[in-house]
């Protein structure tokens, strides 16, 4: 399959290019907010405008800054994605009309030489209309007006995009062969997200794992602001790595924006896989770690810890012992979370790492066979019987799988609503230590009444 071209918006700050961007791509992906400066890595999804398909990138907005300050590494970002597209849509406020910024922008990009479309955004209504006459003075042609929001205008950006991009052809369909045994599903991309507290290493860790400065990164802590997905390949298998913004306590959490990246993160948890939650050697274990590590947890998903920044942390021997020990406590709901201490600036015991997430999405996905799951019930059983509340004994019959990611259970018996919370606990531990479950979380249901896969007298 051909690759598909490339767009990229780009324009100083807070002129509609995330919205804009969430527009094209038919969801919304990017956090969109009043506040300038809130995208400062690229993002990329898949754009659809009519019969044209691309590949769309939001970027950070334009700021003239020195290279080695957030916004000059965040300027860096911009130019990748400018480099790499087919067009370029500069986009500028209607309403502000053209400002210095965006002539130093619109000179900046002339000496890039790719093809760019003057976009005049929030273009709806009379207050837009001097705005999109100023846009001729940037020497790029008409103007197209346009309203992000409302979604007006698009057809004349089809229109100026046309000339860039080649239309999808119709979908060619091969004829099935009759004779052909039926195709097995294919396992999609492994899903990673790496979460974690404030300037544990997110960015740089993902930027080491894929060999190229993707992501914006630096000394200063909360960068990351909205979950970037970046699709990656490791030995033959494909995944879909999602940094996220650092997670503070929430008392701590009085911005808006802050709020919003925070249920992003808390969205990607919830569409991951596997979750490796990072943490800063140089800081250790802390409650807010224990906190992140719950939420992954109670949302049903793989979890694997690593502890970050190992190149430069004192004591390594009593460190690790000491974490491996609080998680223990901690976690004492789930026995045997992955723990590998690693570089994400150096690379150190990256192997490793991705080694523990592909074992534990392993046995996340992982289905039991029935026979086998009732041999080991009917030993857990006899090993540890159920109590007798009132003089009369639980009866549990039957177990079965009913789900996997995560691995669920249903065991059917009578009176099992009687059943004591520390009776579920050892069947789980059970269950992990007997069939490999460790370090996954497993939901365990009870139901009533006589075993369904009995027939009736």
């Amino acid at each position: 399959m051909a690759q598909q071209p490339r767009v990229a918006i780009v324009g100083r700050p807070n002129v509609g290019k995330s919205t804009l961007f969430n527009r094209l791509v038919g969801r919304r992906l990017a956090l969109v907010d009043d506040t300038p400066g809130v995208t400062r890595d690229r993002r990329e999804g898949p754009g659809k405008l009519f019969d044209l398909e691309f590949i769309v990138i939001d970027t950070a907005g334009f700021e003239d800054a020195d290279a080695a300050s957030l916004a000059g590494r965040m300027r860096a970002q911009t130019d990748y994605a400018v480099a790499d597209a087919e067009v370029a849509l500069l986009v500028y406020d209607a309403r502000a009309g053209i400002t210095p910024l965006d002539r130093h922008f619109a000179d900046w990009l002339r000496k890039r030489g790719t093809p760019l479309v003057l976009v005049a955004n929030k273009a709806e209504g009379r207050a837009g209309e001097a705005g999109i006459g100023e846009g001729y003075a940037l020497g790029f042609g008409d103007p197209v007006a346009i309203s992000a929001e409302h979604g007006e205008g698009l057809a004349d950006l089809f229109e100026a995009l046309l000339p860039h991009l080649e239309p999808a052809g119709p979908a060619v369909v091969a004829e099935a062969d009759p004779d052909a045994p039926p195709a097995e599903p294919e396992d999609g991309p492994l899903k990673l997200a790496i979460v974690g507290r404030p300037n544990a290493g997110k960015s740089t860790l993902i930027n080491t794992l894929i060999g190229e400065q993707r992501l914006v990164t630096g000394p200063e802590a909360g960068i990351t602001r909205d979950s970037i997905a970046i699709p990656w390949e490791y030995r033959g298998k494909a995944v879909r790595l999602v940094d996220t913004a650092g997670l503070r306590k929430r008392a701590k959490v009085s911005d808006k924006l802050e709020k919003l990246a925070a249920a992003d993160t808390k969205l990607a948890i919830d569409f991951a896989e596997v979750v490796v939650l990072l943490l800063d050697a140089t800081l250790g274990l802390e409650a807010q770690d224990l906190r992140i590590a719950d939420l992954v947890l109670s949302e049903g998903r793989a979890l694997v810890i690593a502890l970050n920044k190992w190149d430069v942390a004192e004591g390594q021997s009593a460190l690790f012992q000491g974490v491996r020990k609080a998680l223990d406590d901690g976690l004492s709901q789930i026995r045997g979370v992955p723990l590998v201490a690693i570089s994400g600036a150096t690379g150190k015991n990256l192997d490793l790492l991705l080694k523990a997430v592909t074992e534990a999405r392993d046995r996340w996905t992982r289905r039991v066979s029935t026979s086998a799951l009732n041999r080991w019930f009917e030993g857990a059983v006899d090993r540890n019987p159920p109590p007798a509340p009132g003089g009369v004994r639980i009866k549990l019959r039957y177990a079965t799988q009913v789900a996997a990611r995560p691995p669920t259970f249903l065991i059917f018996g009578n009176r099992t609503d009687l059943l004591p919370a520390s009776y579920g606990r050892y069947l789980v531990n059970s269950l992990r230590d007997d069939l490999d479950f460790e370090g996954v979380p497993i939901r365990l249901n009870f139901r009533g009444g006589r075993n369904p896969f009995i027939p009736k007298d």
